[in-house]
């Protein structure tokens, strides 16, 4: 099972297009609060549309509470500091589930819990004068890229909903 973390999410769209990613791909959602909006139609309406309905996601008070819940051996940090990129890690060779943590837009991860996991950081390659991807943007890629690493484990690759020949009608 792949699992997406969010670290007190600031921006209600961010988290709302990360959850459409997650229920799309049968991924679980742990959010970490504090969380900067609320998790109700009105901040959400757009962005996960009517996927959540469908999601599994989890709210955990804190980091600590979350910790002490999941076992650290695969969490793994998409962070600006990281010094490798997601295809470097051999997800294929993880045993058990693996977390995929993103820290809050405005400051990231905490520097003390990045130390604590420095070989399990990652970073996703970008131009140096380039600070960071919006957050949606590099959920869907990590999570992704372990799919891909995966084989796509239990996704259709075929259109299920309007037919999977539906071009040719």
């Amino acid at each position: 099972m792949i699992h997406v973390v969010l670290y007190e999410p600031e921006i209600p769209q961010n988290t709302g297009n990360i959850m459409r990613t997650c229920m799309a791909s049968g991924c679980e959602l742990h959010l970490i609060e504090p969380l900067g909006f609320k998790l109700d139609e009105k901040h959400l309406r757009r962005s996960a549309m009517d996927y959540v309905k469908d999601l599994h996601y989890t709210i955990y008070p804190s980091w600590e509470a979350f910790c002490a819940v999941h076992s650290s051996e695969n969490f793994y940090f998409m962070t600006r500091y990281g010094k490798r990129a997601p295809s470097q890690f051999d997800f294929a060779a993880v045993s058990g589930d693996i977390y995929l943590i993103l820290g809050k837009e405005s400051t990231g991860i905490p520097k003390g819990v990045l130390r604590d996991h420095l070989d399990h950081c990652m970073r996703l390659p970008m131009v140096e004068s380039a600070r960071s991807l919006n957050l949606s943007n590099c959920a869907a890629i990590i999570v992704y890229e372990v799919l891909r690493q995966l084989d796509y484990p239990n996704l259709s690759a075929c259109e299920a909903i309007k037919g999977e020949d539906w071009l040719l009608k």
